[in-house]
């Protein structure tokens, strides 16, 4: 049975112990164009279409699944959903945004996971993917394509193990110790060299920028905001990108969390609300 483990909980405290690295000297330069996808606008089709209409729904955010390269899609499952045993060619990352998602071996018990989750798959392992919830989407992030799904049959060892970080063990840091200001929590990579992902969290009403080389950001949590005058709202399952500073304001509704992956180390800071 996979267990929240108390080592994750300690990668995840040391990563932050570490955050002052995250802060760039040299910054990348020039800023790039940023590129805005709302949730609203993402296009869906099946995660697995030899399912049909069985499979859960995909569409992607950034990248193509379906090809080389990094690539990161929504996947949506209906009420009540429990895929069968199976395996994936390549070693994914997922974030859960609405509903419940349980992943897991075929045999453990469920431990469902909510918004603001995150859980790694290691490639040829078997498990199944189980949802509760009207809507239940999750954020789905691989480093080389094609992602298939492929029967247990086919199942290979692996060196890498599974991870389930529930929302509420998700370790949270203050850059610079600025207390009212975002918050930031370590996932995986090392976040001062090389690629990397983390958890922003702005409070309502405020702001925050971040910069760093290939931003893919998602919003998870709340209402983001990016633009001047007429700003526009990215609510749960956005995505903005850029290679350079990203500047994303958070409705005064809900404190917001972000999902960002990013090609090297990532400056935040940010405004009082």
């Amino acid at each position: 049975m996979r267990e929240i483990l108390s080592c994750t909980i300690i990668m995840l405290a040391v990563g932050c112990a570490g955050a002052t690295s995250t802060v760039a000297e040299a910054r990348p330069e020039p800023d790039g164009p940023v590129r805005i996808l709302a949730a609203s606008d993402v296009v869906w089709g099946h995660l697995n279409p030899a399912r049909g209409d069985r499979s859960p729904g995909a569409a992607d955010l950034w990248g193509d699944r379906k090809e080389r390269g990094p690539s990161g899609f929504l996947a949506r499952f209906a009420d009540g959903f429990s895929s069968p045993p199976h395996i994936h060619n390549v070693t994914y990352r997922g974030v859960v945004i609405e509903g419940l998602v349980h992943n897991d071996d075929p045999a453990a018990e469920s431990m469902w996971m909510p918004a603001g989750s995150f859980w790694t798959q290691p490639k040829g392992a078997a498990h199944i993917t189980s949802a509760r919830g009207s809507a239940t989407i999750a954020y789905v992030e691989i480093d080389d394509g094609p992602y298939l799904v492929q029967p247990t049959d086919e199942a290979t060892p692996s060196t890498e193990y599974p991870v389930n970080v529930h929302a509420s063990n998700v370790v949270w840091h203050h850059p610079d110790d600025v207390l009212d200001g975002p918050k930031v929590a370590y996932l995986w990579g090392a976040p001062d060299d090389g690629p990397n992902g983390l958890f922003v969290a702005i409070p309502a009403g405020a702001s925050a920028t971040l910069r760093g080389l290939e931003l893919r950001v998602v919003v998870i949590v709340g209402t983001a905001e990016h633009g001047g005058s007429e700003p526009v709202a990215l609510t749960p399952g956005s995505h903005a990108g850029t290679s350079g500073a990203l500047e994303l304001g958070c409705s005064v509704e809900r404190a917001c969390v972000l999902y960002v992956r990013a090609d090297d180390r990532v400056e935040v800071g940010g405004s009082e609300a």
